[in-house]
């Protein structure tokens, strides 16, 4: 199963973004397709963070027009939501250690963790901050 990282879904929203073309190709291409794909929970609300903020987007993304994304990409029959599961800090826990990560990376290491949980083969990212996680497979659909 592959899971999406906040960015890919950032660009593919935002038509102001120089990705957007070929991340809503991507994205439409998982959403319509009959293989399962994910979105991890803390990347949704790292979108709708993102997209709605004022100082990073001038102008940002409408309350309404976040959560309509959101509802779009939710009708996918195909998608499914992740987040952690029951043994979650255990999980987490090893891959803190194995990654040496400390800071503002360990959102990253969450995200990565819990995909590790869900067993998705690949994170769609465009963020190299996941290489400190081996065991998990990152691709960026967006460089061909």
């Amino acid at each position: 199963m592959i899971a999406v990282d906040t960015n890919i879904l950032v660009y593919a929203h935002r038509r102001d973004s120089q990705f957007h073309t070929q991340a809503d190709a991507v994205i439409t291409k998982l959403a319509e397709g009959n293989e399962e794909w994910a979105i991890p929970w803390p990347c949704l609300h790292e979108f709708y963070a993102i997209v709605t903020h004022q100082r990073i987007y001038n102008p940002p993304t409408s309350v309404n027009d976040a959560i309509i994304q959101i509802e779009c990409w939710l009708e996918s029959p195909s998608l499914r939501l992740i987040g952690e599961l029951s043994d979650y800090w255990s999980d987490l826990k090893q891959v803190l250690k194995a990654s040496k990560t400390q800071g503002a990376h360990v959102h990253d290491i969450r995200i990565a963790a819990i995909c590790l949980q869900h067993n998705v083969t690949a994170l769609w990212s465009a963020d190299r901050d996941f290489s400190r996680v081996p065991q998990l497979s990152i691709i960026n659909p967006l460089i061909k």
